[in-house]
């Protein structure tokens, strides 16, 4: 006798009483961001998620200039399930034509376009998007009291601020009044090769901040076939990452489904957010949540990685405006 298939694991987000699985869907490429997905594949994508166990689905208008939203609310829709059985975040202040706006104005309006977009009434978490690109006293004093506006006015549930630098959440934090934000979502420093989100974890779970991480393999650093063109890390980083991945290849191993694992070992983390346009890649990533749960992380291997990725752990890169 087999058992059943293992559940996904539902986690708590912070004081907010959501609980989301343990893999989020990541709505970019559905955006066409890594090149095209015919609206059938990002169906079906959609509705594999669901049926695994997929609860949670990210996107923002910045991703393919609003085409992450329409295609993802359509996707939902055709899903013909109550609006309480899955959880939509969506982002304000970043955009693909007109750059970045946090202005109270702007995040305002940029709710009602992505509602109409999504074809939803609320969403369940608002971020402000990349928060180190604008002025964070402007995010403090301006931004997050018209997201909070908009949670008063029902138009989504819950609000948050997402962003690459680990200072931005502390420096917020430190100056808005307590329980303003309910949510943070961090990318790039909670995978085998940066793990620096762990440090300010104590912190975030005192100001009750859930956390949701993204981006487990850090841009694509952690894959076999490496990260694209763009990929701002530096030389001396890419080609650790590309040594651990061929070591996980000539052992048999697949160095994504262990950098997944990796950032799902964390139960404080709510969520692993992972880009997904294929029903393949949604397979693979609740096959690799699945089999943690059941077996445990490949230790042998995840030892040698880490090993191979010494010499730059944590190192990082530069992203948004120098504050004054």
């Amino acid at each position: 006798m087999t058992s059943a298939t293992p559940k996904l694991e539902l986690r708590e987000l912070g004081n907010t009483g959501l609980k989301l699985s343990c893999v989020g869907f990541g709505a970019s490429p559905l955006g066409n961001v890594f090149g095209s997905v015919p609206e059938e594949e990002a169906f079906a994508t959609v509705r594999e998620a669901f049926r695994s166990g997929i609860n949670f689905f990210d996107t923002s208008p910045y991703y393919g200039g609003t085409l992450s939203e329409k295609v993802l609310g359509k996707a939902l829709k055709a899903l013909g399930v109550p609006r309480n059985e899955y959880v939509v975040a969506t982002k304000c202040g970043r955009y693909k034509d007109e750059g970045f706006d946090f202005s109270a104005d702007r995040v305002t309006r940029s709710i009602e376009e992505s509602l109409a977009r999504l074809q939803l009434d609320y969403v369940d978490i608002l971020y402000c998007h990349d928060i180190e690109f604008g002025s964070l006293d402007q995010i403090v004093n301006e931004t997050i009291p018209a997201l909070q506006k908009l949670k008063d006015a029902g138009k989504t549930r819950y609000i948050g601020i997402t962003g690459l630098p680990l200072h931005i959440y502390t420096y917020v934090l430190d100056r808005v009044p307590p329980g303003s934000l309910d949510v943070i979502l961090s990318y790039c420093h909670y995978c085998i090769n940066d793990s620096s989100l762990e440090d300010i974890i104590p912190y975030l779970k005192s100001k009750g901040v859930g956390i949701i991480n993204a981006s487990p393999l850090a841009m694509g650093l952690l894959t076999e076939s490496g990260p694209p063109e763009w990929h701002p890390a530096s030389p001396e980083l890419k080609s650790a990452c590309q040594a651990a991945a061929t070591y996980c290849k000539e052992k048999g191993k697949n160095i994504s489904k262990l950098a997944m694992q990796y950032s799902l070992l964390n139960k404080e983390i709510t969520s692993v957010l992972v880009g997904m346009n294929s029903v393949r890649q949604v397979e693979d990533n609740v096959a690799a949540a699945r089999e943690l749960a059941v077996s445990g992380i490949d230790e042998a291997a995840l030892s040698e990685v880490e090993a191979i990725l010494k010499p730059v752990k944590n190192q990082s890169w530069p992203s948004g405006i120098q504050q004054s």
